[in-house]
């Protein structure tokens, strides 16, 4: 195999963004699983200080977690969410935003998020990283991300995850986010934004282990739980797709009853992650490695589909907003995809 290495001579902006790609990448990677050795070193080996410590720490996490579901209201810090490390990350791709219809704030979203792809790189940058562009194009609408409600008991990453706006993807988490009063004068919304859009990335791990370049294979068909959210809630739902998020990094070649994927589904069922192969570039190559390759996403945000509240969501009207969802998709994808995709011709939308 012949090794493709990145030139000497790269425009040095091109270098902070690799540089920015990489540091956040590995250093969240190492993090993950750093802290769960940390703590359990600590629990270990640590003196009777750090051991209780430690148990004190833990405990709180597990009890706060329970109480709040680990939710931060407003938008957090502004640093943590718009800084130059986050803008030159998604200036590396580049990651863009496209507005086609206004969200008002007098209500609150659920974005449903398409595809997974491995990192679901674009819809975590622009409602979780860095927002500026969000902001801009959405005034007064908090941007949420919702994700796996165990990992919000990760010891550290817990905290990093919540000033990010990442919000668990429980039943619980999202009725109090969603439910939220959108009256400019109620208590909460003292921060000037009087509505919540939580993304949801529908598809989830399943639809994860279907990404590979060029093909855009969701899974939908069978999941209609956000719909009936939204029902009780009376949140709007809109349909969301990242163009281009399939295509920033391959995994290992996991077709439908082979070795690996019936032990990635077995994890999978397990623990409700897909433990993915990446197959991308590295730091100083662009052959191999598991960091994305510089390909441009471009996150097209949809037209708010409305709903009727009802606490006992009918099976008839959720099987009708549903369907719904899915023709807007559809449309999405046939209006886009030669705008931002390259060789359209040969991507076709797949619905599971």
């Amino acid at each position: 195999m012949k090794i493709e290495w990145a030139p000497l001579e790269v425009p040095l902006e091109r270098r902070r963004q690799t540089f920015a790609m990489a540091f956040f990448i590995l250093s969240f990677m190492v993090l993950s699983l750093g802290s769960y050795v940390l703590v359990a070193a600590l629990l270990i080996y640590g003196g009777l200080v750090w051991r209780s410590l430690m148990v004190i720490y833990l405990v709180y996490v597990y009890a706060n977690h329970r109480r709040t579901h680990s939710i931060m209201d407003g938008n957090g810090w502004k640093i943590n969410r718009n800084n130059w490390l986050f803008r030159h990350y998604r200036d590396y791709f580049p990651v863009q935003l496209i507005k086609t219809a206004d969200l008002p704030p007098n209500k609150n979203y659920i974005l449903a998020s398409f595809p997974h792809g491995v990192l679901a790189t674009g819809i975590s940058i622009n409602m979780g990283l860095d927002i500026s562009k969000w902001l801009e194009l959405f005034p007064q609408v908090r941007p949420k991300v919702a994700t796996l409600d165990q990992n919000f008991l990760t010891p550290i990453v817990r905290g990093l995850l919540r000033s990010w706006g990442l919000v668990s993807v429980s039943k619980d988490a999202l009725v109090y986010l969603l439910s939220k009063s959108n009256d400019p004068e109620h208590k909460d919304n003292r921060d000037g934004f009087t509505s919540n859009a939580v993304a949801i990335l529908v598809g989830g791990a399943q639809e994860a282990l279907d990404s590979h370049p060029g093909k855009y294979i969701l899974t939908l068909k069978n999941r209609k739980g956000f719909v009936k959210m939204a029902i009780r809630t009376g949140a709007s739902i809109v349909p969301t797709f990242s163009f281009g998020e399939v295509d920033i990094i391959d995994q290992l070649a996991n077709p439908p009853n082979s070795k690996v994927r019936r032990f990635q589904d077995f994890v999978k069922r397990i623990t409700g992650i897909s433990p993915l192969i990446p197959v991308g570039r590295g730091i100083f190559n662009y052959t191999f490695g598991i960091l994305p390759n510089r390909r441009r996403i471009v996150q097209v945000v949809g037209a708010p589909i409305d709903v009727v509240k009802s606490d006992e969501p009918d099976a008839a009207y959720v099987d009708t907003i549903h369907k719904q969802v899915i023709e807007d998709l559809e449309k999405m994808f046939a209006r886009y995809k030669d705008l931002y995709i390259p060789n359209a011709k040969q991507s076709k939308l797949v619905i599971h």
